[in-house]
């Protein structure tokens, strides 16, 4: 196949993904009121082939739109809650001796977790000890669970979507920052609007929820993530995510003022890597087969909030994460000409 035939196909499938992208939020909107933008990031994130975070307070659909997510793609679907006494093997799977039926012998078997499924939903993830934390986060980084000195290969596609209830800390297990830079995506869910909760009431309460039809397979979304890694980015919008990044870090050449005053650590490699990666997966939602800087101003909070934290003079001036990364992104110039710098240190 000749670059011309491989640029075409693309074209076409980047066309074929907006279009189902269209369909699956017509789908959702059956069963799901409003939240646009979370629709959005999640499958950002599943095109990214990361995983996402999402906190917001219980009552707000994140269960349902998780589950009807999978259903649309044609994805198994697995719900773990997790809860202080949860065992790591609880969640990968475990050793079992088993008798054969035939021969009479005994031997050991591998009992699949809950885990073995496309998508994931790891309920109030803060909830569960630090033990049980890391089997999950590393089976996410490495696609695969060990057990009896054997690997154990997860299925693919795979994602993980982890909830945390911002409201009670008391007996919690709160994510280390390491951690935390695991999840490609920190996705807020917010309060429906006034119009939005109304229709939830009159839905809900008259059992007019419809029936998620399925829009795509999903060896059509492992064609999408394959996609994504193709999408064209320019040196400026490689640049100017650069640029955001780089100016997070207190106390080095590229930091702002009241960066150097107010944060205690900005965002590391992996910083760019994600908005670089998230913005090529926004574009071809979007239909497009290059990324923009609108595709990452659209991306970066969600992208750098669990990677930039603020000191205890942020804390004081209720400076919150989101807040410092809109003000790097008024001072940040997006039209900037950005090139390779000759010393990358």
């Amino acid at each position: 196949m000749t670059s011309e035939n491989a640029h075409q196909d693309d074209l076409s499938a980047v066309k074929r993904c907006k279009e189902a992208y269209e369909r699956l939020r017509g789908e959702l909107a059956k069963v799901i009121v409003g939240q646009d933008k979370v629709i959005e990031q999640v499958l950002v994130a599943i095109l990214g082939r990361g995983h996402a975070l999402l906190e917001g307070v219980p009552g707000l659909a994140k269960t349902l739109l998780v589950s009807s997510l999978a259903e649309a793609m044609q994805l198994s679907f697995k719900r773990i809650q997790l809860t202080p006494d949860l065992m790591p093997n609880d969640v990968t799977g475990m050793e079992i001796i088993q008798e054969h039926p035939e021969t009479g012998q005994r031997g050991y078997r591998f009992l699949p977790g809950p885990l073995f499924a496309n998508m994931i939903l790891a309920d109030e993830i803060n909830r569960t000890p630090p033990k049980t934390q890391a089997a999950i986060l590393e089976a996410m980084q490495e696609r695969q669970v060990s057990a009896g000195g054997k690997v154990h290969r997860l299925p693919d596609p795979f994602f993980v979507l982890a909830t945390q209830n911002p409201l009670e800390q008391e007996g919690t297990y709160p994510l280390p920052e390491a951690q935390l830079d695991r999840f490609l995506l920190y996705i807020r869910v917010d309060y429906p609007s006034g119009a939005e909760e109304w229709e939830i009431a009159r839905r809900v309460t008259s059992g007019q929820l419809g029936k998620i039809l399925p829009v795509m397979s999903g060896e059509e979304l492992l064609e999408y993530q394959r996609l994504v890694t193709r999408v064209a980015v320019s040196d400026q919008v490689l640049g100017y995510a650069w640029a955001l990044v780089r100016s997070s870090r207190p106390a080095t050449k590229d930091s702002l003022d009241f960066v150097d005053r107010w944060v205690a650590w900005g965002a590391g490699p992996r910083g760019v890597l994600t908005l670089v990666t998230c913005a090529k997966a926004r574009a071809i939602l979007h239909g497009r087969y290059h990324a923009t800087v609108g595709d990452v101003q659209a991306i970066v909070r969600p992208a750098l909030r669990h990677r930039i934290a603020g000191n205890y003079a942020a804390q004081a001036n209720n400076l919150t994460s989101d807040r410092l990364i809109d003000m790097i992104l008024e001072a940040v110039p997006a039209d900037r000409a950005y090139h390779k710098p000759s010393d990358a240190a």
